[in-house]
């Protein structure tokens, strides 16, 4: 990992984060963040549940910051939709509080809209209001076709009519909504031709290969060397084969330069 991201940050990569599965669940992650490039944007996902007791060690290590996975505030059904235990709720919050309290900010909230949570959005944004946070609510990628996905579309509409003002980011031209004090950025995947235009990012599985493109398999570029130089050829080729999920809808983004990686 830590020789992937020593290449990328020579190629020109401006960030890396590190996702899963469950990231924290490395009880050396703070070890591998203090060897990854300084110059490097050093950001995790987590589910939080871990978080607490971790947070001021990554902090020191060198992490700059987090987005922290939590679909409810209601226990019941936060442990319903994540299949967790009693009491992991508290510890979720209790890490986004130590996340704070150690500075690791921006702090970003996923918030996959289902269709048995859609209803606490309005109590999502002020939870992240209140706290300085900022709430990403996130498009289920429904690839299955199970009909569990939330109304993202109608909680859009209404986020527009709502808002003070209204931000388009390059990246995905996601959509971030101010609201009196809160802020909203949607995430749209699903059907978004600009979602795979505008992406920038290189993925690598935790089983050494290089990933082009998240709803993808069959382009993987196996890493086989820890020397510099080779991974720095096989970033190359893996960016080579970047091409938009949507294929011919899209620009072409093959040559588009090193910008973002996840280590997942």
């Amino acid at each position: 990992m830590v020789s992937i991201a020593k290449a990328a940050a020579e190629l020109g990569m401006r960030s890396v984060k590190f996702t899963g599965g469950e990231p924290l669940l490395r009880k050396d992650l703070d070890l591998i963040v203090a060897r990854i490039p300084q110059s490097l944007d050093i950001s995790i996902t987590t589910n939080g549940i871990l978080l607490a007791e971790r947070a001021e060690a990554l902090a020191r290590a060198g992490l700059d910051r987090v987005n922290v996975s939590l679909d409810s505030l209601q226990p019941n059904r936060y442990c319903q939709i994540t299949g967790g235990r009693p009491g992991d709720l508290e510890r979720v919050l209790a890490g986004i509080d130590a996340s704070r309290e150690a500075d690791l900010l921006p702090l970003k909230l996923n918030f996959v809209v289902l269709k048995r949570n859609e209803s606490e959005v309005p109590e999502m944004i002020d939870f992240c209001r209140r706290r300085g946070l900022i709430l990403q609510l996130i498009e289920l990628l429904d690839i299955q076709g199970q009909g569990i996905s939330g109304d993202i579309e109608g909680i859009e509409r209404s986020l527009a009519f709502q808002a003070d003002s209204i931000l388009i980011r390059e990246m995905h031209r996601r959509k971030k909504y101010f609201l009196d004090g809160a802020e909203v950025e949607v995430v749209r995947p699903m059907d978004n031709t600009e979602f795979c235009a505008h992406c920038t990012r290189l993925r690598v599985t935790s089983d050494g290969k290089i990933k082009p493109c998240l709803l993808r398999s069959d382009n993987l570029v196996k890493i086989d060397s820890c020397n510099p130089e080779r991974v720095k050829e096989l970033l190359r080729v893996a960016n080579s084969r970047r091409e938009p999920y949507f294929g011919n809808v899209c620009r072409s983004v093959a040559d588009a330069p090193f910008i973002e990686s996840k280590i997942i």
